[in-house]
Parts: structure tokens; C-alpha cells; sequence
């Protein structure tokens, strides 16, 4: 959290904890996550913030990386502090700390849960999804935070809303066609988590995966810039401060301004990224925003997912860790991470399906398959 929001409480739920709520779920607190989702500096730690300080991977207090931006919500689940959370993701921020933590994390399509109530980045790529110990409790969870919501427009999109409890089968993944995208992705994996990833194909082959190995996306190397998102939150973020705040700062501006004035406390990393998407003043109609949607959808889907699996005729596509949210993130594509194992000194490693959009009944299935034939996970020594 940011000292800028240290008194404000919002005036209503978001969407996604009124239907946890009108579940019969019970809310036990929040979860500490990166400042402003890791969208303040081009250097910020995963898991700081001027509010709560640093979150810890459970596996390794400050030997590993605890992922973000949803660090609280990965770490929180790891070390058992409750069953399931919430996470949400601009590109990375659920599969990040959900493979650093060994967990299970949904990175559903965009549209498919409501984003009202939620601190933004970008209107074309926020979601929120589950963050859970299993397959079945992440699943359970979707089931329940999806739905049409009038306040989030992209909620129209979702073809349907599915109980994902019944993609929890056995054989989920016998005769699938799972996809390797090796270059920028596997080939600049770390190598003791492609050895992980390396096992892990072996593996899903005995379990009657058909793996086309490479399945490299065209577009993986093209000149990719995050324009969309300084230009989306500068007018996202001053709706959501003008509606859903109390007190505090009610603009990027202020934010900005509220920072330099505590700077003491509030820049330790600085705030680049704050300013630059203040520069842009939110304007949708420059060439430059234009230019970077329209490069992001062609690259990210019409040659770049799309593509792939098409050509290669797959059901999904394979990545370490969270290697490859970025493409599907700019595509608005799901994700799902499950535990892929542990490194030598016991680091943790997840493995991502990414499939097309509203394919999670898809994506939920295989990794449910995945998760009981290994058995990969293993709860954190908590002290």
C-alpha cells in the first residue's frame, strides 16, 4: 500500500469481494502487495511498499525473490495464512509471485472477472484472479469472483460463466497438443529452472501429451513498449481516486506531489514510471497510444498467440515461471501457473499453460491433471 492511501477507505466492495461475500466467504484481511502494482519506479523490490515494507518469500526470507506485484497474495497462501486470495495482474502479477511461491495462480481473461473497485493500470489489460495452495480451491475461487458487472464494460465479453469445478477430471491432459516457445522465452531461462521445465516435458509426454517442441511465436523479438500502460493509468488512476477514495490525493498529479513532499519516506525508489505516465496527461487520441494498442494486439495475438497455435494446431502453450505473461497479457489472454518443483537449494518454480481467450475450463483441466500426477508442492518450514 502507499502512505498516500494510509486513511482512506473506500466507500463500497469492489466487485470481486461482494460476490466472495454473497458466497458465503469470509474476508480475513488483505494482502500487502507491491506499491501502486509495481508501476511506481523501474527499480522497486517485488513486495515493497512505503505502507507495509517488504514481503518475504516464505521459502526463503530474503535469499529469494518473493515475485509481483500480488506478493502479499502468493506469499500469504504459501506459508498458509488462508486457504486462497486474490491477486490481480497487468502482465505478470499473479503468475509472478504464484511461481515464486509455489502456488497456484489464475490469470483470467480480460473481461472474464470485473475489475470495479480495483486500483488500475490499464483498461486493456487488468484482471483479478485466484491465488490458491491447489487447482481445486483456485478454480472454486474463479467460479465465484467472475460475472457481468454493468461498472466494467469488458465484463460483456465473457461468452459465459462456467463452474470450473467440473474441469476438475482426471485425464486432462491425455491427447493434448502442448506447445514449447523456446526463443526469448525457454532459451533465456535460467538454467537450473529449464532443467525443471526440461524434466517436465519428459514427464507430460508419458502422460500422453503430444509436446511440439519448438513452438516459437513469430513475434517474440519485436521492438515491444509498455506506451499502453503509461498512457492508460494516468486517466484510470484519477477515475478510480475521484470515485473510490475518501481522502487523499485524487489525481496522478497528486499522488506525484503528495510523494516528493514525503520523500523521505515515499522514493526510495523514486517515482519514474509515476512521472512519465503523468507526462502523457492520458491521452488516448496520440499517435504513440494509438501506435503501441495497435502494435500490442497484432503482435500479441494475430501473429503472436493466435498464430502459434494455430499453425502448430496446439491447445495451449508451455512457459517457465512467469516468462511468458507479458505476450499474454497484452493479448488479454488466460494463464495458468502450478508448481513446476524446486531448484537445488530449494527455490521455487512454477509452470504456465496459456491458452486463447476464455479458454479456462481448458487451462483449469490440464493443470489440475498436472498438479495430481505430480504432487510438485510442497508448504514452506514457517517459523
Amino acid at each position: 500500500g502507499s502512505l498516500a492511501l494510509k486513511d482512506n477507505y473506500a466507500h463500497s466492495d469492489a466487485f470481486v469481494v461482494r460476490q466472495i461475500r454473497r458466497a458465503g466467504g469470509i474476508i480475513l484481511g488483505k494482502s500487502h502487495l507491491t506499491e501502486w502494482a509495481n508501476f511506481m519506479s523501474d527499480h522497486m523490490t517485488n513486495g515493497y511498499s512505503s505502507y507495509g515494507g517488504q514481503v518475504m518469500n516464505p521459502y526463503g526470507p530474503g535469499v529469494f525473490d518473493v515475485g509481483g506485484s500480488s506478493s502479499g497474495s502468493g506469499a500469504g497462501v504459501a506459508a498458509g495464512f488462508a486457504p486462497v486470495a486474490l491477486g490481480t495482474e497487468t502482465s505478470g502479477s499473479i503468475l509472478s509471485p504464484c511461481s515464486q511461491n509455489s502456488v497456484v495462480g489464475i490469470k483470467p481473461t480480460v473481461g472474464l472477472v470485473s475489475r470495479s473497485g480495483i486500483v488500475p493500470i490499464s483498461y486493456s489489460q487488468d484482471t483479478a484472479g485466484p491465488v490458491a495452495a491447489s487447482v481445486e480451491d483456485a478454480a472454486i475461487l474463479l467460479t465465484v469472483i467472475q460475472g457481468y458487472d454493468p461498472d466494467d464494460p469488458a465484463t460483456a465479453l465473457a461468452p459465459g460463466y462456467p463452474d470450473y469445478r467440473n474441469d476438475l477430471v482426471a485425464g486432462g491432459l491425455k491427447s493434448r497438443r502442448l506447445g514449447v516457445p523456446r526463443r526469448r522465452y525457454l532459451d533465456d531461462t535460467d538454467g537450473e529452472e529449464c532443467a525443471l521445465m526440461e524434466q517436465a516435458l519428459s514427464m507430460m509426454s508419458d502422460l500422453g501429451v503430444d509436446i511440439v517442441d519448438p513452438a516459437d511465436i513469430d513475434t517474440a523479438e519485436e521492438n515491444w513498449t509498455y506506451d499502453v500502460l503509461l498512457y492508460e493509468f494516468s486517466g484510470a488512476l484519477n477515475a478510480y481516486l475521484c470515485e473510490w477514495t475518501s481522502q487523499g490525493p485524487k489525481t496522478l498529479q497528486e499522488v506525484i506531489e503528495f510523494n516528493n513532499a514525503h520523500s523521505q519516506e515515499m522514493l526510495r525508489y523514486g517515482q519514474s514510471i509515476l512521472m512519465e505516465a503523468y507526462s502523457t496527461r492520458g491521452r488516448l487520441t496520440d499517435r504513440r497510444y494509438l501506435l503501441g494498442r495497435q502494435n500490442d494486439l497484432l503482435w500479441s495475438r494475430n501473429r503472436g498467440i493466435d498464430k502459434t497455435l494455430a499453425t502448430h494446431n496446439l491447445d495451449a502453450l508451455l512457459f517457465v515461471g512467469s516468462s511468458g505473461a507479458d505476450i499474454a497479457a497484452r493479448a488479454g489472454y488466460p494463464s495458468v501457473s502450478v508448481p513446476l518443483g524446486y531448484t537445488p537449494v530449494g527455490k521455487p518454480v512454477g509452470l504456465t499453460f496459456t491458452a486463447g481467450a476464455f479458454q479456462e475450463s481448458l487451462l483449469i483441466q490440464m493443470a489440475f491433471a498436472w498438479e495430481q500426477a505430480t504432487k510438485f508442492r510442497k508448504p514452506p518450514v514457517v517459523v
